[in-house]
C-alpha cells in the first residue's frame, strides 16, 4: 500500500492510496478458498467446488466484497498512520479499479481542530445543598396517604356517592346488538374519577348493592373497534359491591406498607426524594453555567460537516416555517454544542479519562432497577441498540469530565431551602424564555455583581 498526503490545510485533509493488483489478487484467492467450504452447487460434493467454478458463478459479487473489505482496512490504516483525527465520515473517491488492475483511490475528510486548553481556575460556579422544610415533608406525606386510600363496605341499603368504590358486572349493546368485548365482570370504579368512559360514573351515583342500572354513554373516538367509535352504547350494570373511602392513618403501619421501617423512616425517604429532585435540577443549571464559561474562554475552529450534522439533529422535527424562522439561532446552538463537546473531549483525553464496560453495565442495571416490571424491555433495548449503548457511554464520559472540572474550578458551596431553590429555578426559566427582557438583563447584572463579590 502506498499512501500520499495530497493536502492538509485548516480542517481539511486529502490522501491518495494505491493498492497493488497483486495484493488484491491474493485477497481474491483467499476469499475463493474460504467460500469452498460454504458454497453448495449441483454436481459437486460439499467443500469440493473448484475455485474457478465459484469465480465464474459469483465473480462480480466476490470481487465487490473483497474490494469493500480492502477499502475499509486500508483507509483506516492510512488515516491512523498519518495521525489524522477525522471529524465525521471520510469520503472515498475511486479513481481506478477492476480485476487485474491496481486500486487507486483518494480519501477526503474533515479533521478535528487542535485545541489549546485554557486554565480552568478562573471559572466560577455554585454547588447547592438543599435543606428541605419539615412542613413540605408533611404536605408530601399527606398527598401520599391520600393516594393510598382505603375503602370499607357500606351498610346494606346505603346508596353510592361520589368517591365510593363500586364493583359491578355489565353487558353492553349498541343499537340493541351485542359486540365483541361487550361483557365485563367485577369491574371496579371510584365514582367521580371518570376513568372508564366519560359520563359513565355519574350515572352510577345513588345505586345500591344488587341494583340493576342502565347506563347510556357514547363510545370514545379511539375505541378499538372503529365501526363502534362515537356510537351510543347501553350498559346493563349489576352492582355487586359498594365501599366508602376511609381516611388513611399516617402512622408506622403506613410507613411499613410503603416499604419503610416506620413513619420516621418514611419521612426521611420523602425528604431525600425532594432533595434529589431539586438537587438534580440545580446541578443541571450549575453544569450549564460551567459549560458556558468554558465555551467563552476557548477559541476553536469547527469542522463544517459536524456543524451541519448537529443542525440536522436539532431541527429534524421542526416544520419548514420554524426551520427558516430559527435558522440562525439553530446554527448558533449547533456550533455551541459541537465546540463544547470538542473541548470536553480534549479535557478527557488530556486527563486519560475513560468509561469501561463495568461502568456501562452498572448504569444499565441502575436503570433496570428504576423501572420495575420493565426489566426485560430495558435490557433488550441496550442489547439490540448499539447506538443507545454509545449514547450512554458518551453521557457517562461527559459526567466524568464535568466531575473533574468541578475539582479544578472555584466552586462555592451554598445551602438553600426549597423556596430559595424555587426562586432560582423560576428566574432561570424566565431568563431562558425571554433572554432580551428587562428581568433577564437585571438577572445578568445581578449575576455579574455576585461574581465580582
Amino acid at each position: 500500500m502506498k499512501v500520499t498526503v495530497n493536502s492538509k490545510k485548516g480542517l481539511k485533509a486529502s490522501l491518495s492510496v494505491l493498492i497493488d493488483k497483486k495484493d488484491i489478487q491474493k485477497k481474491l484467492e483467499e476469499k475463493l478458498v474460504e467460500l469452498q467450504t460454504k458454497v453448495q452447487l449441483k454436481g459437486f460434493r460439499p467443500g469440493k467446488v473448484p475455485p474457478q467454478v465459484i469465480k465464474n458463478q459469483f465473480g462480480k459479487a466476490i470481487y465487490g466484497e473483497v474490494i469493500d473489505g480492502i477499502l475499509k482496512e486500508t483507509s483506516t490504516k492510512a488515516i491512523e498512520d498519518n495521525k489524522i483525527k477525522v471529524a465525521g465520515q471520510p469520503k472515498i473517491n475511486l479513481k481506478t479499479f477492476g480485476e487485474g488492475k491496481d486500486l487507486d483511490y483518494t480519501i477526503e475528510m474533515d479533521i478535528l481542530p487542535d485545541i489549546k486548553l485554557k486554565p480552568l481556575d478562573k471559572i466560577k460556579a455554585t454547588n447547592y445543598e438543599i435543606n428541605v422544610e419539615s412542613d413540605l415533608v408533611e404536605k408530601r406525606l399527606k398527598e401520599i396517604a391520600k393516594n393510598q386510600q382505603n375503602f370499607s363496605d357500606k351498610k346494606e341499603g346505603e346508596q353510592s356517592s361520589l368517591g365510593d368504590l363500586i364493583v359491578f358486572d355489565y353487558i353492553a349493546t349498541v343499537e340493541g346488538k351485542k359486540f365483541e368485548g361487550n361483557e365485563g365482570k367485577k369491574i371496579q370504579l371510584v365514582l367521580g374519577k371518570d376513568l372508564f368512559i366519560k359520563g359513565f360514573d355519574e350515572q352510577l351515583v345513588g345505586v345500591k348493592i344488587n341494583n340493576n342500572k342502565l347506563v347510556k354513554v357514547k363510545l370514545p373516538e379511539n375505541y378499538p373497534k372503529k365501526d363502534l367509535a362515537n356510537k351510543q352504547a347501553t350498559f346493563n350494570c349489576k352492582v355487586t359491591g359498594l365501599r366508602k373511602p376511609v381516611e388513611v392513618k399516617i402512622d408506622d403501619d403506613l410507613g411499613k406498607k410503603l416499604g419503610a421501617k416506620d413513619l420516621n423512616d418514611l419521612k426521611n425517604l420523602i425528604k431525600k426524594q425532594i432533595q434529589h429532585q431539586y438537587q438534580h435540577t440545580l446541578e443541571t443549571i450549575t453544569k450549564r453555567k460551567i459549560l458556558e464559561q468554558i465555551e467563552k474562554s476557548h477559541e476553536v475552529d469547527l469542522p463544517e460537516n459536524l456543524v451541519e450534522q448537529e443542525t440536522k439533529i436539532l431541527t429534524q422535527n421542526l416544520k419548514k416555517e420554524d426551520l427558516e424562522k430559527n435558522k440562525i439561532e439553530n446554527n448558533k446552538l449547533a456550533k455551541s454544542r459541537i465546540k463544547t463537546g470538542l473541548i470536553l473531549n480534549e479535557i478527557g483525553i488530556k486527563n486519560n479519562l475513560k468509561v469501561n464496560e463495568t461502568e456501562i453495565q452498572n448504569e444499565i442495571q441502575k436503570q433496570i432497577k428504576s423501572m420495575p416490571g420493565q426489566e426485560k424491555m430495558v435490557m433488550d433495548y441496550y442489547q439490540k441498540n448499539q447506538n443507545a449503548v454509545a449514547s450512554l457511554r458518551g453521557a457517562l464520559y461527559e459526567e466524568k469530565v464535568i466531575d473533574l472540572i468541578k475539582t479544578k474550578i472555584k466552586l462555592d458551596k451554598k445551602t438553600i431551602n426549597t423556596k430559595e431553590a424555587e426562586e432560582i429555578l423560576k428566574n432561570i426559566s424566565e431568563v431562558s424564555k425571554n433572554p432580551g427582557s428587562s428581568k433577564a438583563k437585571k438577572q445578568q447584572k445581578k449575576t455579574k455583581k455576585n461574581q465580582k463579590k
